[in-house]
Formats: structure tokens, C-alpha cells, sequence
């Protein structure tokens, strides 16, 4: 499948007189699978509709001007510890193994990052065994009788100096807030080893496509039932094509034209460069905790293996105003996604699901298990979908929006 504009005339012609199923909006992760699986398992006949000109999502790669595989929106590195997950992409992909290892700046050295007993070792000058390192953490570990924040959380594992030097500028500088303000969700999955394990991920399935996210996603739409239309805002596209359900996996809020009032999304802006050398730093990724106004410098050709003579880095700045990226994981926050998912609820004709549609801090791989989750319960629903009159869906989509 070539990552091209498909045309309102074109689409207009391949639905034929039946018109169009399922209309899927936004060519991610989330809406790709439900693509693939409603296309391949019910025969359905679907439309995607995307806004950007490629497919993908933020997963989406290219090659830059230099011949190097790059990934615009920032690094995306996959990892799972489910099979059924895993097993499912392996029909759309090869894979590279690889397994994503981070460093940290810190005090004019870089140190293994999440922590472990290397990081201590260096960084305190000590020579602690792995049972050791257990006790010290212990040592300077603050007792909290409640983890309910993100400062809660790390504190109580590893005490106030690593806090200050590891996490707490870094958390200030991606979120905007201070580790304190946010909920304990957004620490609490990173991990402290008493061992030397430097990975940053202990899934079972550590792996990255071989030929790249693109190609995934090709041939994830490569069904015949499935119909692309890129660079399209769907509100153009629903009254105008009939089609008998929606799979929405854009904002929540501004499907509802933000009438509850807007949730707040951190987003990411980025700096590339093409350098001419082999080799810029030694892992993947190098966080910058205290310093810069950047959060951290990714490699990539650590992540795709291409050997070539030039290399090609990205600098991520955490910002407010931009493209929607991290849900804010606050309490007020999550009250305001509940008044939009009560919404939500009232539209048989509209399914939401992803990261953005379901105000969700998911990894890939997450988005992936709720995309398969979701198709299986509407799989369910698939015939009393198929009965409903082609208007009702643009009818319904109105309705929603303007009531």
C-alpha cells in the first residue's frame, strides 16, 4: 500500500452501493488493528480517515534526507509481555530484537537509568553487592503511608538525594508540574534493581519491526475491504459517505467540541539532526534530568540497526501547546474524561478506543490488547450494526456532537 492521499472521489467510488461499514477515524495503532480485524475477520467494508498525509500515527517512521530511518515524532521502542500481542503484529512484521537501554546526565557522568546497583556504585563512589544495595536503599528510603503521588512513590523506594538528581527535574521539565502534583501512576511503573540489569524494560518480547512502523501499518491496511483517506478531516468526510458505525480514536474532547471544557495534554516538540559521524552516543536514549531544556537526546540507529556512515539524533522538548501526546495524569483531570466518557457511553453508533479517545497514559503494546479487546466486543454487535440503515451513521454523528 503506498502512504498516499486517497481522494473524496475515489473513496466515494470503492464503497460501491452498500456504502462503507465501519468508519474509522485516525490511522494509528488503535484505529489500524480495529481496521485490520473488522476487514479480515467480519468482511466488513471500512473506511480510515486520517488527518496527517501518512499513516501510522506518531508511530509513523521515514527516511531523512541522509538515507537514515527515523522516527518525526519522537523514539518508539516495542515491548510486551503478552504473546497473544506479540503473535498478532508478527503476521504484519518481521522483527529486529532489541532491547533499549537509557543513561542518564547526571553530575558529569552518565549513569544507568532506571537505577540499579551500577548506578549507585558510580555515583556514590561505594562498591555495594546486590544485597547491599538492598539495605542501602532501605537506608535512606522515606516512609510514606500513602503512595498517592508521584514524589510518594519514588521517595519511598529510593530516598530524597536520588529523587532530586534522577527524577524530580526530569518529571518537572515532561509534565510541567512537580513530581508531587501528579498522580503515582507516573513513577510508579519505572523500576529500581538491586542488580547490574541495565534495560530499560524487562518485558518478555523486546523488539523493534524490521523494516520499520510504516511497513506495520501498510500491511495492516493492506486488506481489500480497506479504503485510506489521509490528510482528510472526518467531519468532512461522515455526512458526506454513508456508513453504519464509527470507531473514533481521537481526542475525547474534541469530539464533543470541547464542551465540558478541554483535557489537558502534554505535548512534545522536537529537533533533529543528521550529523556526520557513526556514532553519537553510546545507548539508545541519554536523559537530562537537571539540565537543558530538553528532556533527552535519542540515537537511532541504536534502535534500527542500519549501519551507515552518518547518524541521525532527536532532542524532545516538553511543552503545553501542540499536537495532544500525554494525557495529564491528575485527579481533576480524570473527573473531567469521566463527563465525556459518560457521553460517550449514550452512542451505540460510535466506539472509542486508544490512548487519546480513552484519556490514557498506554504504551503500544496497550493500545494494541484494547484495539483486539474492543474488536472482539464489538464483533459481538457486528449484526445488529450491519441492519442499521447507511444514513444513521452521519444522522447519529450530528446528533452527538450538536445536542
Amino acid at each position: 500500500m503506498d502512504s498516499v492521499i486517497d481522494p473524496l472521489p475515489r473513496a466515494a467510488q470503492a464503497q460501491g452501493p452498500q456504502g462503507f461499514d465501519y468508519l474509522i477515524v485516525g490511522a494509528g495503532f488503535a484505529g489500524s488493528v480495529m481496521a485490520e480485524r473488522l476487514a479480515s475477520q467480519l468482511g466488513a467494508k471500512v473506511l480510515v480517515v486520517d488527518k496527517r498525509p501518512h499513516l501510522g500515527g506518531n508511530a509513523h517512521d521515514q527516511h531523512d534526507d541522509a538515507g537514515l530511518l527515523v522516527h518525526p515524532y519522537g523514539p518508539h521502542i516495542f515491548h510486551t509481555n503478552s504473546a497473544e500481542i506479540f503473535d498478532y503484529l508478527s503476521q504484519f512484521t518481521a522483527w529486529r530484537p532489541y532491547q533499549h537501554r537509557v543513561l542518564a546526565s547526571v553530575e558529569g557522568q552518565l549513569l544507568p537509568i532506571p537505577i540499579n546497583l551500577d548506578t549507585v556504585n558510580r555515583l556514590y563512589g561505594m562498591h555495594l553487592s546486590a544485597p547491599e544495595m538492598g539495605r542501602f536503599l532501605e537506608s535512606v528510603a522515606e516512609r510514606r503511608e500513602t503512595l498517592a503521588t508521584s514524589e510518594d512513590v519514588v521517595v519511598a523506594k529510593v530516598g530524597r538525594d536520588l529523587y532530586n538528581k534522577f527524577f524530580r527535574g526530569y518529571t518537572r521539565k515532561q509534565w510541567g508540574l512537580d513530581p508531587s502534583e501528579l498522580d503515582a501512576s507516573v513513577t510508579a511503573r519505572v523500576p529500581t534493581r538491586t542488580n547490574r540489569d541495565d534495560r530499560y524494560f524487562e518485558d518478555s518480547f523486546q523488539a523493534m519491526p524490521a523494516q520499520g512502523y510504516t511497513r506495520l501499518f501498510e500491511r495492516l491496511l493492506a486488506h481489500p475491504n480497506i479504503h485510506l483517506m489521509l490528510q482528510t478531516d472526518y467531519r468532512e468526510v461522515a455526512p458526506l459517505l454513508p456508513w453504519r458505525h464509527m470507531v473514533y480514536t481521537g481526542p475525547i474532547d474534541a469530539f464533543f467540541d470541547h464542551r465540558h471544557g478541554r483535557l489537558p495534554y502534554r505535548s512534545l516538540a522536537f529537533r533533529h539532526e543528521t550529523l556526520p559521524q557513526a556514532q553519537f552516543q553510546p545507548v539508545g536514549t541519554v536523559n537530562f534530568p537537571n539540565d537543558y531544556a530538553y528532556t533527552r537526546v535519542t540515537e537511532f540507529k541504536h534502535l534500527t540497526g542500519q549501519q551507515h556512515a552518518w547518524t541521525s539524533v532527536v532532542y524532545e522538548y516538553p511543552r503545553d501547546e501542540g499536537a495532544p501526546y500525554y494525557p495529564v495524569p491528575r485527579a481533576e483531570n480524570a473527573q473531567l474524561y469521566r463527563r465525556y466518557e459518560a457521553e460517550a457511553e449514550t452512542l451505540d453508533q460510535v466506539t472509542f478506543v486508544g490512548r487519546l479517545a480513552t484519556y490514557r497514559y498506554y504504551n503500544m503494546d496497550q493500545v494494541v490488547g484494547q484495539a483486539l479487546a474492543t474488536f472482539r466486543r464489538l464483533a459481538k454487535a457486528h449484526r445488529s450494526v450491519m441492519e442499521r440503515p447507511l444514513a444513521l451513521g452521519a444522522q447519529g454523528l450530528r446528533a452527538a456532537v450538536m445536542r
